[in-house]
């Protein structure tokens, strides 16, 4: 087959190049992706691999496992999505992004091979996701990675990341999202995560309802898969959970996981208790409850964009109004209804005022949307506006006063519109590719 590099002349042409993938949809099932890796030499097969899933909480956990074996002086592999602003975002060596010469030299090299493996059949051809993934693990493997945390895209079963032979499967929670796709039941939802458990591997479970649980203790024992749970080795109080940098109760539940992830490795890997805890203590995670200042005011962004999220958000807003007495400013905008109504709920029975914005995805909850779902009884203020409005620039922001908190929560794309108008450095931002 004739796979002749094809050189890109600017970074440009590459997200045109991108983004005609991504307006192709989204494509399900490992099949297609095992043909596309074996075209490119199956790059994931040369670095070892800790295969992250859950409703919440599996990019925190994939930060924290991250930061724990940089602690402990091992090169690192993270791949995470969707991305906040820039792209290589997804794709980090001990935390350093994929540079817009990388994503321009690897799409260069598996342009041509994806167009030769789809010749026959357009059905072949790599969706975003799966070329996004190829990029991960040639990067990681050239990199000489000593270890990879590999967070899934959506679900499990059917995920494009499930082509790898992890040395553990983790199962942070199950909640229902996307069940359009996943099933719209817990016990159907844990099924399609549990997929990622591989025969022999174990598998570590965070604090997963009972229906859920039960239903991945069933698939492990089929695969002779050794479960390690959380609550089993924390018990059910969160106060005995470790503690992390990230701000919320939730994040020690992360911490958690992590921490049992750590210490089931084999000791080769000299994971002790000292390298967790200094793991633990220095993770960057951007956009889960991260605080920051602009001018006098505090600014809280925090995703939380489905019903699960929606009730962490609702013990994370109580703590705060006890914190400081003053009910809080809260700038949200969310994709589907679904997501709206619970996060709209719980935001109500805290906020002085609501600003209502639109991401700028196709998926994005309208206006009218957004104010429909806004509970009778709320007495507050409720205004429709713009992520540019509200923020003009770095370090301004328009809403609230200096004494205010301020809380920018719902879509992790909002929260990625505000970082890079706030932070200007981060790049201009790559919306287009968000989604997905």
């Amino acid at each position: 087959m004739n796979t002749k590099r094809q050189n890109f002349t600017d970074y440009a042409a590459v997200q045109e190049y991108l983004f005609s993938l991504k307006a192709k949809g989204v494509k399900y099932g490992i099949d297609r992706m095992n043909s596309w890796l074996e075209a490119i030499g199956h790059p994931e097969k040369r670095t070892p691999v800790i295969h992250i899933t859950g409703t919440n909480g599996k990019g925190s956990t994939a930060a924290m496992l991250e930061s724990i074996f940089r602690a402990a002086g091992w090169r690192t592999g993270l791949y995470t999505s969707p991305h906040l602003v820039r792209l290589g975002e997804r794709v980090q060596v001990n935390r350093e992004l994929l540079t817009e010469q990388e994503i321009t030299a690897y799409t260069s090299e598996l342009k041509p091979i994806a167009e030769a493996v789809s010749r026959d059949n357009p059905d072949d051809h790599p969706s975003f996701f799966e070329f996004m993934t190829a990029m991960a693990f040639h990067q990681f493997a050239r990199k000489q990675c000593d270890i990879a945390l590999i967070e899934v895209g959506l679900g499990g079963r059917l995920d494009a990341t499930n082509v790898v032979m992890p040395e553990i499967a983790v199962i942070t929670s199950v909640g229902l999202d996307h069940c359009e796709m996943l099933g719209d039941t817990i016990e159907k939802i844990a099924e399609e995560k549990a997929g990622i458990i591989k025969p022999g591997k174990p598998v570590v479970i965070g604090y997963l309802p009972q229906e859920a649980e039960r239903v991945v203790r069933e698939i492990a024992a089929n695969r002779s898969a050794k479960v390690y749970a959380v609550r089993e080795a924390f018990g059910d109080d969160p106060v005995r959970c470790p503690t992390t940098n990230l701000e919320g109760e939730y994040q020690r539940s992360n911490a958690a996981t992590a921490t049992l992830v750590a210490k089931i490795l084999p000791t080769n890997w000299r994971l002790d208790d000292d390298v967790i805890s200094r793991g633990l203590q220095s993770v960057s995670w951007a956009g889960r409850w991260q605080r920051m200042k602009l001018g006098g005011r505090t600014l809280i962004l925090d995703a939380s964009h489905n019903p699960e999220g929606a009730q962490v958000l609702d013990t994370n807003l109580k703590r705060l109004l006890a914190e400081n007495g003053r009910p809080p400013v809260v700038v949200t905008g969310v994709l589907g209804a679904m997501r709206a109504r619970p996060l709209l709920e719980t935001i109500c029975r805290y906020a002085r005022e609501i600003h209502l914005v639109m991401p700028q995805q196709a998926r994005a909850c309208t206006f009218e949307q957004l104010e429909a779902l806004v509970p009778t009884n709320y007495t507050g203020t409720i205004r429709c506006t713009t992520v540019d409005e509200v923020f003009p620039g770095p370090g301004l922001c328009t809403v609230g006063s200096a004494q205010d908190t301020v809380l920018v929560t719902g879509s992790i794309y909002l929260l990625g519109e505000v970082l890079a108008r706030l932070e200007p450095e981060r790049g201009p931002g790559e919306g287009r590719l968000q989604d997905f």
